[in-house]
């Protein structure tokens, strides 16, 4: 991963009153056409963020820069985007996407 951190304006991804699991949706739909090391702000009103996105991130590989708040109050979050980031599932962003077979784990065994 790059350790370069974007001077640019960051793009901003306004994420509502939105929780986690949607949140996650927005985020990973908009990192997926972000260049390689730009910086992403998400501003967001949800609470957990500040605990799921540091773990989204460790999770996709990309980085996490810290967090603040806006004028208005809401908090935002700084990441990075990485050079090489790992694909999630696009309806479950919070899992990676396995690559080793179409079947998930849950699908071969329901009670895993």
């Amino acid at each position: 991963m790059d350790d370069h951190v974007s001077v640019e304006s960051p793009v901003l991804v306004d994420g509502g009153d939105r929780a986690c699991g949607e949140l996650l949706l927005v985020l990973a739909h908009r990192m997926q056409s972000t260049a390689p090391g730009a910086t992403v702000r998400l501003v967001a009103t949800d609470p957990a963020a500040v605990l799921d996105l540091p773990a989204w991130c460790h999770l996709t590989g990309h980085r996490y820069l810290g967090s603040g708040h806006q004028a208005d109050g809401r908090a935002h979050y700084d990441l990075q985007a990485s050079t090489t980031p790992r694909a999630t599932r696009s309806h479950e962003p919070w899992r990676l996407h396995d690559t080793t077979s179409s079947t998930s784990a849950r699908e071969r065994d329901p009670n895993s």
